[in-house]
């Protein structure tokens, strides 16, 4: 039936297991663990091993979260994954995820909304199933943003790391509740958080490699104050949708870009740091995958406990934007 309750019935993560230190990062360009932490709360991050991917490791997060599901890789009718680094450009990362769980005829496609690709990627999927034809949904968020760094960049290498997460939607679950969205975006930033070459406008060449367009470039203050605003925005949005306040919410569930920015957040709307989310520190900035992730370690870890409302916000290159509440 369309109105069928659809629930997060399952979630996983997946995160490499090489770690690359504030130690480490000292050692390749000029910088120090204490710039690094003061200004970012991060201490390490994680990086994938060669022969890693986005689809390899969205595998690995996608069968766990299908166990905790209790859900058969063949049942999935829907796969959308949110990414910004494919494991190539054709095919999708999301065709290739499907074909590594043996499915041979889930819908499946990505969708570029950088950092805020999980939560555009769950109200989309949401949205379809209500449209009655899907009943299991996989909802992926996967980076390989080790890749598109400038290692000699240090205002931003020491921010990203490599991982993917996973929730499970399916209709007739009561866990997990969707209540509402607030997705945006405004074009005109679009310059402040790019990588500039791989598409039609700048295609590889040997000189554009040589110019460095390859890699992740960012205006890091401009986008600092925009992205609190935005998440700030994006969050009471969704509040006042929903009829709710900032009050009522148990866990603020951020992305993962920088701590200060997190903590601005939480401050504007007066919930406590005490239930704010944080693994900054031991990730870094995974780009969509933070969200995810997230939400993976507070329900396996066994933080969320039924009825909880969960908050998640985010904000990313674009400028994207996105809130969502959920029901737990």
């Amino acid at each position: 039936m369309a109105d069928e309750k659809i629930g997060i019935a399952g979630t996983g993560f997946y995160v490499p297991e090489k770690v690359l230190t504030n130690a480490d990062l000292e050692k390749m360009v000029d910088t120090t663990d204490e710039w690094i932490l003061t200004r970012t709360g991060i201490k390490e991050r994680r990086i994938i091993a060669p022969g890693e991917t986005v689809s390899s490791m969205a595998e690995i997060a996608a069968r766990q979260a299908l166990d905790s599901a209790g859900v058969a890789p063949e049942d999935l009718d829907l796969i959308i994954m949110g990414t910004i680094t494919p494991d190539e450009p054709l095919p999708s990362a999301a065709c290739l995820l499907q074909a590594r769980l043996g499915n041979t005829t889930a819908a499946s496609f990505d969708i570029s909304a950088a950092c805020c690709g999980f939560i555009y990627a769950l109200e989309i999927g949401q949205k379809l199933m209500q449209g009655g034809r899907y009943r299991h949904a996989l909802i992926v968020a996967a980076e390989t943003l080790s890749t598109v760094t400038d290692w000699e960049d240090r205002d931003t290498c020491v921010l990203f790391g490599d991982g993917a997460g996973v929730a499970v939607l399916s209709k007739g679950c009561d866990q997990g509740e969707m209540l509402d969205f607030y997705l945006g975006a405004d074009g005109a930033y679009s310059s402040l958080l790019e990588i500039e070459a791989g598409g039609s406008a700048c295609p590889i060449s040997h000189e554009v490699l040589d110019q460095r367009k390859q890699y992740i470039k960012m205006e890091g203050n401009k986008v600092f104050k925009l992205a609190v605003a935005s998440m700030v925005s994006s969050a009471q949005h969704v509040l006042e949708q929903t009829g709710l306040t900032s009050q009522d919410v148990t866990w603020l569930l951020p992305h993962q870009a920088n701590l200060r920015i997190m903590k601005a957040v939480a401050k504007r709307l007066k919930i406590p740091v005490e239930q704010v989310y944080i693994n900054v520190d031991r990730y870094g900035n995974m780009s969509g995958a933070t969200v995810p992730i997230g939400l993976a370690e507070m329900d396996h870890n066994g933080i969320l406990k039924r009825g909880d409302l969960i908050l998640m916000v985010a904000f990313g290159g674009g400028l994207t934007w996105a809130a969502s509440l959920v029901r737990w």
